[in-house]
């Protein structure tokens, strides 16, 4: 079975790794590999959800463009309750 080949926005390796240093990219791509919930989003994009321990118990969202395998944002969901 062939490994899907994730891809990363400029915005999400010049915006989002520097304002949040404690994400890594192999977080994010372990929720978009094994979500809790997924949602459709405005503008061809998908929501991706999925708890990580190394977030002190908390979920991980994870924005993808249309294509589910470019990674736009990602950021600790507070109010995310599966």
């Amino acid at each position: 079975m062939p490994v899907p080949d994730y891809k990363f926005t400029p915005y999400f390796e010049n915006e989002v790794l520097r304002k949040r240093p404690y994400l890594t990219k192999a977080m994010c791509v372990a929720v978009v590999a094994a979500p809790v919930r997924v949602e459709s989003q405005e503008g061809n994009r998908f929501r991706f959800w999925a708890f990580v321990p190394a977030l002190g118990g908390r979920f991980l969202r994870v924005i993808t463009l249309a294509d589910k395998l470019t990674i736009h944002n990602a950021f600790p969901d507070r109010r995310f309750h599966p």
